[in-house]
């Protein structure tokens, strides 16, 4: 098999570990990984040694709003005419203005659109990185058997994590990645600094999990007490039962995170993508509908009963739309902050402040009423809009959108086990994506954005390989 494939499946299995990669250290050692990486596919594309796949063509117009959004990211980076600045950004060119008064420094006649160009070009690496790991599993999930490679890896990523969670939490040890945790104690965070970005990580895993689930269901026609026993043996001790552990295990640790939306978000995910999918989906096996009535019934009856689903339903109970004045809670002002965003993002409308920007920009307009220090919002769609724009927020939307119809597409089209529960699991992160991005900012997280960007390039794998590719090119 290609060691580049096992290369990616590796740094996909790394980039949870150090706290997310939610650190510089270990958000830069993704990118070196993902571009040495593409470097290698590229050099033996050269040599004649690898072709490209039919799912990196079918995805040509995905590939080019992602080229778009790299040479956008980019643009906020050039040095600019003054002038063009002014027309372009004016809150931004009085920012500027007034960082050169702070430091004595005389006006420019050239300015960035980005108020912060250091932390935009971390934020435009970042992206390269995301961008070179979706062609990466374009070109080498090329086969059933690398595919399948590849959600078993999520799947087992995604156990790891809520088995050492869940032992940290019931044991009492509260260690996260080599270290004593010193935020978030009681709650399973894994290696992860915050929980809920566990829970979304989680969430993720889940759902290739489940998907995988889906394409195993099924099977032979049974007539006889003899084929009826070995049915039973096989299901005791096959795949199936335990990959259904697995799946149980990890709701347990999603369960412990104590998370209000990553919970809500699952359940509520799970709901709709397997409505659409049993709506899409051609001779659905009735096992199908029992599978996911268990996944929603059977996790919060049984597994929930004993982990404290109860505790999680509290949190959400309790949960009040305004701020408590008595107890000023820094993470319970989600509400204010979504709310002052939304005055800075109309100051920047058309470019944004510049990926990355938002902890230099926001201080600018938190009131006197909101306690701490936000280095990100706690709302996705706010925190990408005010530091890209309208520009850049059209064209992050435009690719998950042409990812849910490509997975809707075959839903609907294809007959194959696997290419249906692949397409299902990435249909089930888009609406995980949708509903917790409100809320939270997983896709500021390294190591979620990058599974997910993994999650959505599967569209177009599960669109394009064909039934009988289960060797490796």
């Amino acid at each position: 098999m290609n060691p580049i494939f096992y290369g990616l499946l590796a740094l996909l299995a790394w980039a949870p570990l150090p706290l997310g990669s939610n650190r510089v250290w270990a958000w830069a050692v993704l990118v070196v990984g993902c571009c040495l990486l593409s470097i290698a596919w590229l050099a033996g594309y050269a040599l004649g040694r690898f072709t490209v796949s039919d799912a990196f063509r079918r995805a040509r117009w995905v590939l080019a709003a992602g080229a778009v959004w790299l040479l956008y990211i980019g643009l906020q980076l050039v040095p600019l005419p003054a002038e063009w600045v002014r027309l372009l950004s004016p809150v931004g060119y009085e920012a500027h203005a007034v960082t050169a008064a702070a430091f004595g420094q005389p006006p420019t006649a050239t300015l960035t659109i980005s108020v912060d160009p250091h932390a935009t070009r971390d934020f435009w690496f970042k992206s390269l990185a995301y961008g070179c790991m979706f062609c990466l599993t374009l070109l080498l999930a090329d086969t059933r058997r690398r595919l399948e490679l590849l959600l078993k890896t999520l799947v087992i990523c995604g156990t790891l994590q809520a088995l050492y969670a869940s032992v940290m939490v019931l044991s009492g040890l509260e260690y996260g990645f080599l270290i004593k945790k010193y935020v978030g104690q009681g709650t399973a965070t894994g290696t992860f600094i915050n929980r809920n970005h566990l829970a979304g990580y989680l969430n993720l895993c889940l759902a290739m999990g489940i998907g995988l689930m889906i394409a195993k269901l099924g099977g032979e026609a049974v007539h006889t007490w003899r084929q009826r026993l070995r049915s039973i043996a096989r299901l005791l001790l096959g795949e199936k039962t335990r990959l259904r552990i697995y799946l149980i295990v990890m709701v347990i640790g999603l369960v412990l995170t104590r998370s209000r939306m990553g919970n809500t978000a699952f359940f509520a995910g799970t709901f709709t993508a397997g409505a659409i999918a049993l709506l899409l989906m051609r001779n659905a096996p009735r096992s199908t509908l029992f599978f996911l009535a268990s996944i929603i019934a059977l996790d919060i009856l049984i597994v929930g009963s004993w982990f404290g689903v109860d505790q999680v339903a509290k949190r959400i109970q309790g949960t009040e739309v305004t701020t408590n004045i008595d107890n000023p809670l820094p993470s319970e002002h989600r509400d204010e902050v979504d709310r002052e965003a939304m005055s800075y993002a109309k100051d920047f409308l058309l470019t944004g402040s510049g990926g990355g920007s938002f902890y230099v920009t926001f201080p600018a307009y938190s009131s006197s009423g909101i306690l701490g220090f936000y280095d990100h919002a706690h709302n996705d769609y706010a925190q990408l809009l005010t530091e890209t724009g309208i520009i850049g927020f059209a064209l992050c939307a435009l690719i998950v959108a042409m990812a849910a119809v490509q997975a809707l597409q075959t839903l609907r089209r294809r007959n194959d086990p696997l290419m249906r529960g692949t397409a299902f699991g990435v249909t089930r992160a888009i609406c995980w994506l949708a509903i917790h991005s409100a809320v939270d900012f997983n896709m500021q997280i390294p190591a979620n954005a990058l599974t997910m960007t993994v999650i959505l390039a599967l569209a177009w794998v599960a669109a394009s390989v064909r039934a009988g590719e289960s060797g490796s090119r």
